[in-house]
């Protein structure tokens, strides 16, 4: 991996750094400032002396006192917002807190507090980030690239804000997703955020509240669709491409048919991947796998119905099926193990309204078992199609509240001794079911997991820990792998590596008490493991454009930046060091 730009090489790397701001520009870069941990050698030097008061804090007093004012507020929508502040102000801090304290702030700086500023993100917005790109911006798309605050962003997370977790089209609300994004890669995988960028596609919003919000910050027209959005995107990936060769792209809460057509358009072009899709995917297959190893079975041996025939279902599906032939399966049994439902029943292919994308997951009707009826329009419900195919695993990804009901979950148990729940969708509100109502459903047989964050339940006296299925512990690994390694591309082997990765992370005494994933306050170690296993399967894939020769081990541990501040000293020529 190769350096990153000056200063922020030697900050990285905890080494003195010097710096050519002074005074109000130094105290206000927010990627440079210390604030009031600046010392008393450095106050004299870089003109900053009367500018702050008479105490020198440490880095840790620092977080202490931001821990107090957070705390304070019992709105999370409001602890986001202070959050948000912070990063503006001091983005070492920021990250710091951040990443000591990650399992109390998740929640706020992603699900399930992100989904509520998206919707009032015009509203609470104070400073901008990022690129934003409309459809007048198709022809100068490179321009707007040399706009960006850094000269080497080697990752861009990307929206178009047409999905925004279960809330659908927020419109420029949805830049909230890939701010939240890669606050996560840095607390998570320590990629410095001078080498990021979030970027939001606002083609428009056919979202009735906010066209008709007079306060509205995006583009306020109906949402662009057909060729003109194609080569609004096609415009994008290329000037990405020409302005910063290499650039790792993350294409985030497009809608299933534009999600699934732009992955499979540009993987093979350029290094990107789909984190609803394969993020997902890679996470939920590792809990699986973890699951398997407590229930001492074979993953070639279960059965599994998938609620939901999204972008998120459909790669679900698609990597489930990889990691069953890689166990030795054959590609018609890989298929025949799954069947997925969506809002209209069954998924098979003697639906006529299936569209492309769900019919190439379809279930041959030859290969439905007796006991369905196919008669009439109406095709086989969830309930049917549980009690008919008798899976071990049922998943969830529809984004409805309530679609695992109690006859749902009780005719899942009747015909398996220990079988594995994961109502995926988020925010909490759009859970399939609440932890709690699968296990008494299931008589506290059932192993769950979840999209969104819940506590542990209590069930006849005991605690089931109910762990997340949050692709923080895999995108960050991923994405931090790909640069290290400088992948040219991210096949769906990669993210069978980190799945399979992910579920050996998973500790034995957290598999005792119910949790399919790792404790959070492991999650920079979890990343680093996922980061190096992925480096290695891309160098040794041929996919990478670093050599045999060099330590991953040592490359991936020095990209890790661990966010604290270095010493400073006058730069001879103040024109260098920015923030």
């Amino acid at each position: 991996m190769r350096p990153l730009p000056h200063p922020f090489d030697d900050i990285a790397a905890g080494r003195p750094a010097r710096i050519g701001l002074r005074s109000s520009a130094l105290l206000g870069a927010r990627l440079l400032t210390k604030d009031l941990a600046f010392p008393e050698d450095e106050r004299l030097a870089f003109g900053l002396t009367g500018l702050l008061p008479d105490r020198v804090l440490t880095i840790d007093e620092q977080v202490e006192l931001e821990l107090e004012h957070l705390r304070r507020k019992d709105d999370p929508l409001e602890q986001y917002i202070g959050l948000a502040a912070l990063q503006d102000r001091n983005a070492t801090l920021f990250y710091r807190l951040l990443s000591e304290h990650a399992e109390e702030f998740l929640p706020i700086v992603y699900t399930p507090t992100v989904g509520r500023a998206c919707q009032e993100f015009s509203h609470i917005i104070r400073r901008t980030r990022g690129l934003w790109i409309t459809p007048e911006d198709v022809d100068r798309v490179p321009e707007l690239l040399r706009h960006s605050p850094y000269e080497d962003v080697r990752l861009i997370v990307v929206t178009d804000n047409e999905r925004i977790l279960g809330l659908g089209d927020q419109g420029a609300g949805g830049m909230a997703i890939p701010i939240g994004k890669l606050a996560l890669y840095t607390a998570a995988s320590g990629i410095h955020p001078v080498l990021t960028l979030p970027v939001s596609l606002d083609v428009g919003t056919d979202n009735p509240f906010l066209l008709a919000d007079p306060l509205y910050l995006g583009h306020r027209e109906p949402r662009l669709r057909g060729a003109a959005y194609d080569a609004l995107v096609e415009a994008f990936v290329a000037g990405v491409a020409e302005r910063w060769p290499g650039c790792v792209i993350q294409w985030e809460d497009f809608k299933q048919q534009n999600a699934l057509r732009i992955l499979d358009r540009y993987r093979d072009r350029v290094c990107s991947f789909n984190d609803d899709i394969q993020g997902t995917a890679a996470v939920v297959l590792g809990g699986i796998l973890a699951a398997m190893r407590l229930l001492g079975a074979q993953l070639v041996d279960q059965r599994i119905v998938i609620a939901g025939a999204g972008a998120a279902g459909i790669g679900i599906a698609r990597l489930i099926k990889l990691a069953m032939v890689d166990d030795g399966a054959t590609a018609d049994e890989a298929a025949a193990a799954i069947a997925m439902v969506d809002s209209r029943g069954l998924v098979h292919d003697g639906r006529a309204d299936l569209d492309a994308d769900k019919a190439a997951v379809a279930r041959p009707v030859e290969r439905l078992a007796d006991g369905f009826s196919l008669e009439g329009d109406r095709a086989p419900s969830l309930v049917d199609t549980i009690r008919v195919l008798r899976p071990t695993i049922l998943l969830g990804a529809t984004g409805m509240p309530g679609t695992f009901d109690e006859a749902v979950i009780a005719t899942l148990a009747a015909a398996t001794q220990r079988p594995i729940v994961m109502p995926l969708s988020n925010p909490t509100t759009a859970s399939e079911a609440i932890p709690a109502d699968i296990l008494r459903w299931s008589g506290g047989r059932a192993m769950v997991a979840t999209g969104s964050p819940f506590a542990a339940v209590e069930h006849d006296g005991r605690r089931h820990a109910i762990g997340q299925a949050n692709n923080v512990f895999v995108f960050p690994g991923l994405g931090l792998g790909a640069i290290v390694a400088e992948a040219r591309t991210m096949p769906d082997r990669l993210f069978l590596v980190a799945a399979r990765t992910l579920a050996d992370q998973v500790a034995d005494e957290r598999l005792a008490i119910g949790a399919l994933y790792p404790a959070v306050d492991r999650l920079r170690h979890v990343t680093w493991t996922i980061a190096l296993a992925v480096a290695r399967a891309a160098r040794d894939g041929g996919l990478a454009g670093i050599g045999p020769d060099v330590d991953l081990e040592a490359a991936v541990a020095t990209a890790m930046w661990w966010p604290d501040y270095v010493p400073y000293e006058v730069a001879p020529d103040r024109r260098t060091g920015t923030g």
